[in-house]
């Protein structure tokens, strides 16, 4: 015992007082001011890619008291096209989609085509660049296109011969909730799954990837995509 003293002694005079220090700085600044997030599945693509790193702004809606989902102030919400990461009403999970509707909005799809109250969304040519992430061997699997819902434009990609969930509602918004759909449609579990999101389960808003790594090609980095802003 007087050996393990004296070790507890001599690490907390050497090392344990700075580490008590990171830490009680890292750990409330990453729980309510900024954090990163690992994307593990393809669900975001052709947006976010599996190995992306994002980096989430939790302060982009509200204050949060550390290592809670308590609100200590709020000063925003959600809108529709943000990227956010909540946690899933189903499992708890953390998980990365986009918000597509707000309270109130009026939601359905039919055949993969959102409207949004009443009208119809807008689908256009999505540039080559946006979908430079999936590989040349896989793309004709899939369709893309540049989604526009009002004033914001994403994209989204299908793949047609998936059994999905193409059509659902319409349904209403409840307050306090949001609908958070995947870009990559026909693979993504989302509220076609578990239903809305809860305002207070959302932990902050996803602007930029970070740090990506290809899983595919021994974790290899995809410079590229570091630090790249997302639409």
């Amino acid at each position: 015992m007087k050996r393990l003293k004296t070790f507890v002694i001599w690490f907390w005079n050497s090392w344990g007082r700075e580490i008590a220090i990171v830490l009680a700085i890292m750990i409330p600044f990453r729980s309510s001011i900024a954090d990163w997030n690992h994307v593990p599945t393809g669900s975001m693509k052709p947006t976010v890619l599996e190995g992306d790193r994002v980096f989430v702004n939790k302060l982009a809606y509200d204050l949060k008291v550390p290592l809670t989902t308590w609100h200590i102030a709020e000063w925003g919400d959600p809108q529709r096209g943000d990227i956010v990461v909540f946690y899933s009403p189903a499992d708890g999970k953390r998980l990365v989609k986009r918000v597509i509707g707000v309270p109130g909005d009026v939601i359905g799809m039919q055949n993969n085509r959102l409207i949004l109250n009443g009208q119809p969304a807008e689908y256009g040519h999505l540039e080559s660049g946006a979908i430079e992430g999936i590989p040349a061997e896989e793309r004709h699997n899939h369709l893309f296109a540049a989604e526009i819902l009002e004033n914001e434009i994403h994209p989204v990609m299908m793949t047609p011969n998936r059994p999905a969930m193409r059509s659902f509602g319409p349904v209403t918004v409840p307050e306090g909730q949001y609908l958070a759909l995947g870009d990559n449609r026909d693979n993504s579990a989302d509220s076609r799954v578990f239903g809305f999101v809860d305002r207070s389960q959302i932990v902050g808003k996803v602007p930029t990837v970070v740090a990506s790594f290809d899983r595919d090609n021994f974790y290899l980095p995809r410079r590229k995509r570091w630090l790249k802003e997302l639409p």
